[in-house]
């Protein structure tokens, strides 16, 4: 049987260009944390964010809600905890649930992100027009859309 050799151009697909954004961005939102003397990872960061909209979110849902596992996010939860950023309790009506709700370190902790995440947003943004954002914002969604529609094949 004869295999059929496909050339891909990886360099000239989407993809390294979106990893290399991304860690990029990382590494500027963990110098930035470290320079204003926060002890936050992104990860942490957002769900300081997420707590911050609704406080009180059951502990399976703040993970759907940041597209993290539930033993995953069951680790930076403790972290948190330890760190005094965040309480988790078990709901009254069912034990099975835990909820997970901000400190007063945590919320805090969550405002002095603002002006830090409002620079990053700045600096990505810049020279960038709004309808060039609104139309990267239409082309990561049809991304989002082509993962999350489709069974991956391999």
């Amino acid at each position: 049987m004869k295999s059929k050799n496909t050339t891909i151009d990886f360099e000239a697909s989407i993809a390294p260009w979106l990893g290399k954004t991304m860690k990029i961005v990382d590494y500027y939102i963990h110098e930035s944390m470290t320079n204003h003397d926060l002890d936050l990872t992104k990860e942490q960061m957002i769900v300081l964010k997420r707590l911050n909209d609704k406080d009180g979110i059951p502990q399976n849902e703040l993970a759907f809600l940041t597209l993290r596992n539930k033993s995953t996010l069951t680790r930076l939860l403790v972290k948190m905890e330890k760190k005094g950023y965040i309480i988790r309790k078990q709901d009254q009506h069912d034990k099975r649930i835990n909820k997970v709700y901000l400190s007063t370190a945590g919320r805090e902790t969550y405002k002095k992100t603002r002006p830090i995440i409002k620079n990053l947003i700045d600096t990505m943004e810049q020279n960038i027009s709004t309808s060039e954002k609104e139309q990267m914002i239409s082309l990561l969604q049809k991304i989002q859309f082509n993962f999350t529609s489709t069974k991956p094949t391999l």
